[in-house]
C-alpha cells in the first residue's frame, strides 16, 4: 500500500470507526470551583495567549492530522482558512509523503490561505534513523513556510502498522542534532500515548523548544492500525494495546513540574472548551484538538468556524464562572480541584 493510500485510509477509519480510548484522558477527574460572583464583565475576558513568540487569539491548536490526498487538501485548507480568521495555531500531518512525492506537496501548503498563523511542519522523528537529516527537516519547514517543526514519536503505532519503522536506537542524539542545526524551533509530540517526565527531561536536554504531550485518552492509533491490519498478529497487537499510554492530564502535570517555563501543548482526548480550560489550569500553554476538527473540516469551512466559536465560548465561560479575566489569571487561581 502506498503512503497516499495509507493517508486516505487513516482519515476514513478515524471518521467512520470507533477508535477512541476506553480510558479517559483524565480531564473528568478535575472540577473547577464555581464563582457565583465573578466581578467581571464577560465581554472583557481575554482569551489571547502566546506560543513560540506568536500571538494567538485563543489557546487552541488545530493538531497535526493529514495531508497527501485530495480529501486531505480540502481538510487542511478549510482548517487554515478558519485558523487565519481566529488567529489559531495549526499543524499538518506528517510531510514525509510530500518529501518523497513532491506532486502532493500542495495538499499541505496552507500558508497562502493563512499568512499570519503559527504554522507547524511535521515529520516522524524515527525517519532520522532512516536516512532523513537536516535537509529533509528543512524541506518540510520550507514547503509550508512554517514557524517550527514538529518531530513526532510513535513507537507503538510503528510496532503495529504494516512495515512499520521500528529502529528507534540512537534517536535522541539525532533529535539533538536537528535541534542544534535547524533555524526554527523543534517541538516533540507523541501521537496519543503520552510523554513521561523522564523522557521530557531527556528531550529538553537535547534542545527541544517545546513539547506536545499527546497523551492517552483520545484517538488510539493502536486501534486505527488494528482496523487496517493485514495479519492476525497486527490485529491482535492493536487490540491488546488499544488503551496503552499515559493520560494527558498526568503528562501535563508531570512535565510542568520539571519544566516550569517550557512551551507546553496539551493534546490527547481534548474534546471541548472545558477540557481546554482544564489543560491551561494544569499548566499547558495551549491545547490541541484533532478528531473534532477533522470531523468538522470533513463537512465544511463553516462547520470548522462554528466549532471554534463554541470552543472559545466554552473557555470564556470557564474564565467568567471562576472569576478569572485571562488565561494567566486562571493558571494562578488554584481553582481546579482533583476529585477523589
Amino acid at each position: 500500500m502506498s503512503t497516499v493510500e495509507r493517508k486516505a485510509e487513516h482519515i476514513r477509519i478515524c471518521l467512520e470507526s470507533d477508535v477512541q480510548f476506553q480510558q479517559g484522558s483524565g480531564f473528568d477527574r478535575y472540577q473547577f470551583t464555581h464563582s457565583c460572583l465573578p466581578e467581571l464583565d464577560y465581554q472583557n475576558i481575554d482569551l489571547t495567549t502566546k506560543l513560540l513568540g506568536k500571538q494567538l487569539g485563543a489557546p487552541i491548536l488545530m493538531s497535526s492530522m493529514t495531508g497527501g490526498t485530495t480529501q486531505a487538501k480540502e481538510i487542511n485548507y478549510r482548517l487554515a482558512e478558519v485558523a487565519q480568521v481566529y488567529k489559531l495555531a495549526m499543524g499538518v500531518g506528517s510531510q514525509r509523503v510530500a518529501i518523497e512525492q513532491p506532486q502532493v506537496a500542495d495538499t499541505f501548503q496552507v500558508r497562502q490561505i493563512a499568512p499570519d498563523i503559527l504554522l507547524l511542519a511535521n515529520l516522524g522523528a524515527v525517519q532520522l534513523n532512516y536516512k532523513y537529516g537536516i535537509d529533509e527537516c528543512w524541506r518540510a519547514v520550507e514547503l509550508l513556510g512554517a514557524d517550527a517543526l514538529i518531530l513526532h514519536l510513535n513507537p507503538l503505532q510503528e510496532c503495529i502498522q504494516p512495515q512499520g519503522d521500528t529502529n528507534f536506537k540512537g534517536l535522541l542524539d539525532r533529535i539533538a542534532t536537528v535541534c542544534a542545526r535547524l533555524p526554527v524551533p523543534v517541538i516533540i509530540k507523541e501521537v496519543g500515548n503520552g510523554i513521561s517526565a523522564n523522557t521530557a527531561q531527556q528531550l529538553i536536554a537535547a534542545g527541544v523548544s517545546g513539547i506536545d504531550v499527546a497523551g492517552a485518552g483520545g484517538t488510539s492509533w493502536a486501534k486505527v492500525e488494528s482496523e487496517r491490519a493485514q495479519t492476525v498478529l497486527q490485529r491482535r497487537l492493536g487490540e491488546t494495546f488499544a488503551d496503552w499510554g499515559i493520560p494527558t492530564t498526568t503528562c501535563i502535570t508531570a512535565i510542568r513540574q520539571i519544566a516550569p517555563t517550557l512551551p507546553l501543548i496539551a493534546s490527547g482526548g481534548v474534546r471541548n472548551g472545558l477540557d481546554i480550560a482544564k489543560a491551561i489550569a494544569l499548566g499547558a500553554d495551549v491545547a490541541g484538538l484533532a478528531l473534532p476538527f477533522l470531523q468538522a473540516a470533513d463537512i465544511s469551512t463553516a462547520a470548522v468556524a462554528e466549532l471554534v466559536q463554541i470552543l472559545m465560548a466554552e473557555i470564556q465561560t470557564v474564565l467568567f464562572c471562576t472569576g478569572n479575566a485571562s488565561l494567566s489569571a486562571l493558571q494562578q487561581a488554584n481553582c481546579l480541584n482533583l476529585l477523589r
